[in-house]
């Protein structure tokens, strides 16, 4: 197992991500396989364990508790998250950093973020008094280093990063995520400030892991021995000021592939780095239409998620995901912004810089993403 530095901490640079455990027959966490998967990364010299409040409805905690019990706590580094859509307080802050106190069982988190802030939850960190609340937690010895993770723009990124003295952050990066959220301009900015990054959704919340047979044929002439979850953490692992790369494992396979990878790992190749854009370039090429949610379209007359729309549906092409498109489909986009809607009054086509024929393609999207 390699080892990098947040401050003075010697991390694990395969984190085990714990939002994405077996699950029982009633749909809770199989304890006893999540003990063993846990036991097996710790035994093979994983360190850095991530949690957060509203993981497994809330069960992640006490079972990530349960296990650290049984391990030298000194040596384990456990990470929790404080979710902002839920304390929005400073007495919110403190009663909710207690209680997760108590399910996990320490005095002390090794690494507490602020969960998933975007430019409204920044406003809510601010008003609730968070960073003065940090830095008495951390006097105090609560908090041994402080973060956040991010889901936004980078212009917020900016803000967010700007605004208090961080530990480290965790930012969403893959090699089809360059170039979003904050992306690699983000990470080249902490970089610039002295804030190391952990990653999260190194395989795209496993969108990476089982790609089309196109993808799959390019990564397999090099290396037929790598997975593609394989190439997809070794990509994010060998960027510059990547402290940990978070796997959310979900089975004993998948934490002995990482395992595998994480035990022989070395920079890639410029040869390999070639193949995960050849990759990136196939995975593109599957894109059904080439919506660039300028969103010059909104707002549709008709009440129409254009963009989101064709968000889900490019999804469903890309990453081969027909079933979980049509989950995004059913959940992300109010039945009323559906693209049966669409009365095909022009509008749109008027301003779409890229040309597009709206009315047509929602037909298509809406076709595919019901089943209708």
């Amino acid at each position: 197992m390699e080892y990098r530095n947040i401050g003075d901490a010697r991390v694990s640079a395969l984190g085990f991500g714990c939002m994405r455990f077996p699950l029982n027959a009633e749909g809770g966490i199989d304890r006893e396989r999540t003990i063993k998967m846990l036991d097996e990364a710790w035994d093979a010299g994983v360190r850095y364990y991530d949690t957060a409040y509203p993981y497994h409805g809330g069960e992640s905690e006490l079972v990530v508790g349960e296990w650290l019990r049984t391990k030298p706590r000194g040596e384990a580094l456990l990470a929790t998250k404080l979710p902002l859509w839920i304390a929005k307080t400073e007495e919110e802050f403190r009663n909710l950093f207690a209680e997760q106190q108590k399910k996990l069982g320490t005095d002390y988190f090794d690494f507490y973020l602020m969960h998933a802030v975007n430019a409204e939850r920044f406003e809510t960190l601010k008003k609730m008094n968070a960073f003065a609340v940090l830095d008495e937690l951390k006097a105090a010895g609560k908090i041994r280093r402080a973060g956040f993770s991010f889901h936004d723009d980078y212009p917020v990124f900016e803000q967010v990063l700007a605004a208090y003295d961080w530990d480290f952050c965790q930012l969403q990066i893959n090699y089809m995520d360059a170039e979003t959220q904050a992306g690699l301009r983000g990470v080249a900015l902490a970089k610039s400030k002295g804030v190391p990054v952990v990653v999260m959704e190194p395989v795209k919340g496993g969108s990476l892991a089982d790609p089309p047979e196109e993808v799959r044929a390019a990564f397999d002439r090099l290396h037929p021995d790598w997975s593609p979850a394989s190439w997809a953490l070794r990509w994010v692992a060998g960027l510059d000021n990547i402290a940990v790369v978070l796997s959310g494992m979900s089975d004993e396979a998948q934490v002995a592939d990482n395992l595998a990878t994480f035990s022989s790992l070395a920079p890639l190749t410029d040869e390999e780095k070639a193949a995960v854009d050849e990759a990136a370039r196939l995975y593109r090429a599957r894109t059904r239409v080439p919506c660039t949610a300028c969103r010059y379209c909104m707002p549709c007359p008709a009440g129409v998620d254009i963009p989101g729309t064709f968000r889900v549906w490019n999804h469903g092409g890309i990453y081969n995901d027909e079933a979980g498109a049509r989950r995004q489909y059913q959940n992300d986009i109010p039945a009323e912004s559906h693209a049966d809607h669409c009365v095909a009054c022009g509008k749109c086509m008027k301003v779409c810089p890229q040309h597009i024929s709206i009315p047509d393609e929602l037909k298509r999207a809406h076709a595919y993403l019901t089943g209708v």
